[in-house]
């Protein structure tokens, strides 16, 4: 699998990614070097981890790859949940990345099962 590009999974990451670092832009100053940095690098995770698993060079490697994308969308999820309880995002913005999240965690447990079973 070597055109990560091409991947659903993987395009979703990207744009959940950009969404977050827009999200981000309107955080408190302070947060710069804590809250922000943190759900930034997590996010960015999620895809580059996609995208080496991806470029690796069998299944096993590919699955790897995408439990460590896992635990960085596990993350993010924590990360905009600290959030929405400091008030650094609305609700209803919460709401629209907590699902992209979510949906992007099932992505990735069902292509991690698919190919386990290969």
């Amino acid at each position: 699998m070597n055109n990560f590009r091409k991947l659903k999974i993987w395009q979703n990451s990207v744009q959940f990614a950009t969404e977050i670092y827009k999200m981000t832009n309107s955080y408190p100053s302070l947060e710069q070097c804590g809250l922000v940095s943190q759900i930034r690098r997590s996010v960015v995770s999620i895809s580059s981890n996609i995208a080496e698993g991806a470029g690796r060079k069998g299944s096993k490697e590919f699955c790897y790859f995408l439990r460590i994308a896992y635990g960085s969308a596990c993350e993010v999820e924590t990360q905009l949940i600290i959030s929405k309880n400091l008030e650094f995002i609305q609700k209803n913005q919460f709401d629209e990345l907590f699902q992209m999240c979510d949906e992007i965690q099932k992505m990735i447990y069902t292509l991690q099962r698919n190919l386990s079973e290969e």
